[in-house]
């Protein structure tokens, strides 16, 4: 089961349960509504929830509102809200054609986790702990990345899953120190996909969905532990529904999730 969170146009939170079980199928939850303002809220990284008593739930997660980053927390019960969104503003200069991608990785355990963005041709990781963003690290030759997905988190390194605008999928491991390290798993056919979200599947694979915005289609997969170019990826089937909001992200639980290990 892949928990898909997205931010619609007029601003509302949705959460979408998209099952593998054959056939594909996908259970819409709407709410809460007009958290952010109409046409806004366009990036935004995954979005961490903590169950609480009855229907309330408490998410947080970084979303780019015009121009301006922030992390966000609010608490909804049924979903609506039970008290007003909190936005904490980390910085501006989040332009419509610059950042293509933002995530956030912490490792369990860990006090300190990284935060990601794709900007032009760089791939910039900070360390963020309290609040608090430091060590700004930047990798350059990333201007091919159409999108990515995280796929795997540890103590020591965090992997992404990206294709490329000519249509390669690779992997991405970008240790704690040290530059990336690059793997080509496929050479063609992945250059439809604006989005891309994965899961963990079992204890060593991954659930992924590539979101193809022009026809507003998602499509899943299942992907094997990582290993280059003998990678094992199945086609799980077209998900029967519309991906027509501007931004979506991997919806997961704060504690006890577990770690990703798709790499």
């Amino acid at each position: 089961m892949l928990q898909l969170g997205s931010i619609t146009a007029g601003g509302d939170h949705n959460v979408n349960w998209i099952s593998s079980a054959p056939p594909a199928s996908a259970l819409v939850s709407q709410g809460p509504k007009d958290l952010f303002p109409d046409g806004q809220a366009w990036l935004a990284g995954s979005l961490a929830y903590q169950d609480y008593t009855g229907d309330t739930v408490r998410r947080t997660g970084y979303v780019v509102i015009g121009q301006e980053l922030f992390a966000t927390s609010y608490f909804a019960t049924s979903g609506k809200l039970i008290q007003e969104l909190e936005k904490t503003k980390i910085g501006g200069g989040w332009y419509q054609n610059g950042p293509r991608y933002l995530e956030e990785s912490r490792y369990s355990g860990s006090t300190t986790g990284h935060t990601y963005s794709l900007y032009g041709d760089t791939l910039n990781r900070w360390n963020v702990n309290a609040g608090t963003w430091s060590a700004h690290a930047t990798y350059a030759g990333f201007g091919a990345v159409k999108t990515m997905a995280l796929i795997s988190q540890t103590a020591t390194y965090d992997t992404f899953l990206a294709n490329m605008t000519g249509g390669s999928l690779y992997t991405i491991r970008v240790p704690k120190t040290g530059a990336p390290v690059v793997k080509l798993v496929r050479s063609s056919t992945w250059q439809g996909f604006e989005t891309l979200v994965a899961e963990k599947c079992g204890t060593q694979s991954t659930l992924l969905l590539g979101i193809d915005k022009d026809t507003q289609s998602g499509y899943l997969y299942a992907v094997s532990h990582a290993t280059g170019t003998s990678t094992v990826i199945k086609g799980l089937g077209k998900v029967p529904t519309t991906f027509a909001d501007p931004t979506y992200f991997r919806y997961h639980p704060e504690e006890g999730g577990g770690d990703l290990f798709g790499e």
